[in-house]
């Protein structure tokens, strides 16, 4: 059985880009949507907190709880 996803719909996390992310802004991010996918590492949608710009990340690009 694949493991559930770790964060909650509404949830606040820090969004951590990695190097292959672009320009995409590190930052606080309200979880919008958890997405099905069979990888270990599963998937978000993602609300920019500042400019609220939507974006799809991996659970493994987010930490819990979001600076100010």
């Amino acid at each position: 059985m694949l493991p559930q996803h770790r964060y909650a719909v509404g949830q606040r996390i820090q969004f951590i880009p990695g190097r292959f992310d672009g320009s995409a802004p590190s930052g606080a991010y309200t979880v919008l949507r958890q997405l099905p996918n069979d990888a270990a590492d599963r998937e978000y949608r993602v609300k920019n907190a500042r400019d609220g710009h939507e974006r799809i990340i991996r659970e493994s690009q987010m930490r819990q709880g979001a600076l100010a």
